[in-house]
C-alpha cells in the first residue's frame, strides 16, 4: 500500500470519448540496464530457487548505519557457477563466503554477481553468506519512498522502521530482489541498543542480552514471504495480545505499540481487527499465515502490509487519517489502515504478483476488500455505495498494468479502478454465492504462490464459465473506459460497445425506467436492445455498478 492521497478530483463518467489504440497503450519510456537488472528474471536469477534466509543485522541508530550478514540457502534449478543477488550500491558488500572461503564478486548498479569455484549442479541444495555494512537510504516520505525511517517518539526515545515496497528490499539488506521468488522460511535477527525492542515478521523465538548494552531479537517466519514484506520495527514498544477463533482454529493476535499509545490501541484495535478477520475470511478464505500469527505494529509512517507484522500509523483514527476516501460516509466507520493493510495478507502476501507490473492483483483486490468489509458490516448497498465513491479517486491517466521486466508499476488506478472492475465482474456473473466461491478459490488455488494477470483472469473465467478476458483487458491494459453507444432508428433502440479490447462482448444491466433491471447482451456492433418499449428517453443504464462511458445519439 502506497496510496498517495485520499482525496482526488472526481472524473465525469458520461460521454467519455475513446482515444486511439496507440494513445491508450503504455507510453514508451526509456529504461536503463540497471532497471532490467532489477526487474528482469535473467538466467543469473532463475538458476537458483531461494529456500531459506538468515538475515542477521546490527542497527547503529546514532550513525544511522547497518552491518551484518545474510545466509542464502537455495536449490539449483540448473547447472551454474555464477548468480546475481541484489544490494543497493550505497551499501558495501564486505565479502561473500562459500564453504568457508571468500569468493569473487563484481557489482553493477545495485546488482551483485558471484562466481563460484566449481559448477553447482541442478537439483543440489547449497548456500553462501553475504557480509555487508554501510548507511542505508533514509526514507523522507515513507511509505511512498523506500528506506529506513529514523525518528523519535514523544518521549524522545528512538523509533526506527523500514518500508521498501516498490524500490525493493535490497535498499537495506542483501537478497534476491524479485517478487517471483519468495523464500520458503526465514530467521531474522536484529541487534539494537538495550532498552529498545525490535518487532519483526513471524514469531519471536529468542531475546539475547549481549555485551556493550545491546539486545538481539530472533524472529522466525515459517511461511513463504516476499522480500519487501520483511520489516524491522525498533522502539519503546509495549505488547498486548488476544486471539481469534478463525476458520483454521485459534489465530494469535499480537499488538506492539508505543507505550504512550497503549490505551488508544486497545480501543481501536479491539473495534476493528476481529470484525476485519471475520469479514475477509468469509470472502477470501482463511487467514493465510496462522503459523506466523497476526500482528499490528506502531509505525512512524502511515502503514504497510508487512506480512504477519502489519505496520500501523493511522493515528488511531477511523477513515484514512480521519478522511473518507469514498466521500460517502461509510469510510469513516472503520480504520482504513487496519482494513486495507490487513487485506493485503490475502492479496499481496499470500497471492503475490510475479512482476511488479501486475501490482493490480495486490491493490485492486485489497481495495475491493474495503467495500466487502463495508458490506459485511452495513449491508450490500453500503458496500456498493462505498465502491461507487471510490471512483472519485480514479484518474484514467495510463494503463493499470505496467511494463514488464523493469520493476515498473502501472497507474495508481490499480487501487480504485481495480476494485470497481472486480465489482463489475461480480455484477456480470450475477451470482453472489458463485462470486464468493471464486474469491475464496483464488486464495486456495494460488495459496502462497506468485502469479500473473493471465493466471488470475484465467481462473475467474474457468470458474464463472464466462470469457471475462476482454473486460480485464479493457480496464487493465488501456486507460480509457469502454463506452456504451445508444441510438434510435425507426422506433428501435440500438446499442453497441466502443472499446479497445478485442471481443468486448459484455452484458450490461438495463431497464425501462420504473421496471426491473435485466442483463442485456451487447457486442461492438449495433444491435436491438431487447427490452420492450425501450427508447433513448426512458432507458436506465446501471452506471452505478458499471464503470463506463455512455453516449446517446
Amino acid at each position: 500500500m502506497r496510496l498517495r492521497t485520499p482525496l482526488l478530483a472526481a472524473l465525469a463518467v458520461l460521454c467519455l470519448p475513446l482515444l486511439s489504440s496507440a494513445q491508450l497503450m503504455q507510453p514508451k519510456s526509456q529504461f536503463t540496464r540497471a532497471d532490467s537488472l532489477r526487474g528482469s528474471l535473467s538466467p543469473l536469477r532463475t538458476c537458483y530457487d531461494i529456500k531459506y534466509y538468515h538475515l542477521d543485522v546490527k542497527l547503529d541508530i546514532d550513525q544511522r548505519a547497518l552491518s551484518g550478514s545474510n545466509l542464502f540457502r537455495f536449490t539449483a534449478t540448473q547447472d551454474f557457477n555464477r548468480l546475481q543477488f541484489d544490494l543497493f550500491a550505497n551499501l558495501s558488500v564486505d565479502k561473500v563466503v562459500y564453504k568457508g572461503q571468500s569468493v569473487p564478486f563484481t557489482r553493477e548498479a545495485n546488482a551483485v554477481f558471484v562466481t563460484f569455484p566449481q559448477t553447482i549442479k541442478a537439483g543440489s541444495t547449497d548456500e553462501f553468506t553475504v557480509f555487508y555494512s554501510g548507511k542505508p537510504t533514509v526514507a523522507e516520505r515513507a511509505p511512498w519512498d523506500g528506506g529506513l525511517v529514523f525518528t523519535k517518539d514523544s518521549n524522545g526515545k528512538p523509533w526506527v522502521a523500514t518500508a521498501c515496497q516498490g524500490v525493493g528490499a535490497s535498499i537495506w539488506w542483501p537478497t534476491k530482489d524479485h517478487q517471483a521468488d519468495e523464500v520458503d522460511s526465514m530467521l531474522i535477527s536484529v541487534t539494537v541498543p538495550k532498552g529498545l525492542k525490535d518487532v519483526l515478521n513471524g514469531r519471536l523465538r529468542k531475546v539475547t542480552q549481549l555485551k556493550g548494552g545491546l539486545t538481539r531479537f530472533d524472529w522466525a517466519v515459517r511461511n513463504p514471504i516476499n522480500n519487501y514484506d520483511v520489516a524491522m520495527n525498533v522502539g519503546d514498544y509495549t505488547h498486548f495480545a488476544d486471539s481469534y477463533a478463525g476458520e483454521k482454529g485459534k489465530l494469535t493476535l499480537d499488538y506492539w505499540v508505543l507505550t504512550e499509545n497503549l490505551a488508544k490501541a486497545k480501543t481501536q484495535f479491539g473495534a476493528n481487527v476481529k470484525p476485519m478477520l471475520k469479514s475477509i475470511e468469509y470472502w477470501f478464505g482463511p487467514y493465510p499465515f496462522y503459523e506466523d500469527g497476526y500482528k499490528l505494529v506502531d509505525a512512524p509512517h502511515l502503514g504497510m502490509e508487512h506480512q504477519s507484522a502489519v505496520a500501523y500509523g493511522n493515528k488511531y483514527l477511523n477513515g484514512y487519517l480521519g478522511h473518507d476516501r469514498s466521500a460517502t460516509g461509510w469510510g469513516l466507520k472503520w480504520d482504513f489502515i487496519i482494513i486495507h493493510e490487513s487485506g493485503h495478507e490475502w492479496f499481496g502476501n499470500n497471492i503475490t504478483s510475479k512482476d511488479i507490473a501486475d501490482m493490480w492483483i495486490h491493490e485492486g483486490f485489497t481495495c475491493y476488500s474495503e467495500a466487502l468489509f463495508t458490506e459485511s458490516q452495513f449491508g450490500k448497498q453500503a458496500g456498493q455505495e462505498y465502491l461507487h465513491g471510490q471512483r472519485r479517486n480514479i484518474q484514467n491517466d495510463q494503463p493499470i498494468i505496467g511494463p514488464y521486466g523493469v520493476n515498473k508499476e502501472g497507474s495508481g488506478d490499480m487501487y480504485d479502478k481495480g476494485s470497481n472492475v472486480l465489482n463489475m465482474v461480480r455484477t456480470i456473473i450475477n451470482d453472489d454465492a458463485k462470486w464468493r466461491q471464486i474469491l475464496r478459490g483464488l486464495g486456495q488455488t494460488f495459496y502462497h504462490q506468485t502469479v500473473t494477470t493471465e493466471q488470475i483472469v484465467g481462473y475467474i473465467n474457468q470458474q464463472s464459465g464466462l470469457n471475462l478476458t476482454p473486460v480485464f483487458d479493457q480496464y487493465l491494459r488501456y486507460r480509457s473506459l469502454p463506452t456504451l453507444e445508444l441510438r434510435q432508428e425507426k422506433g428501435q433502440l440500438l446499442g453497441r460497445w466502443v472499446a479497445n479490447a478485442d471481443n468486448f462482448n459484455v452484458p450490461i444491466r438495463m431497464r425501462v425506467r420504473g421496471s426491473e433491471y435485466k442483463l442485456v447482451p451487447l457486442t461492438t456492433k449495433f444491435q436491438p436492445i431487447e427490452l420492450p418499449g425501450a427508447t433513448k428517453d426512458n432507458i436506465d443504464i446501471d452506471t452505478f455498478n458499471y464503470y463506463i462511458g455512455v453516449l446517446v445519439d
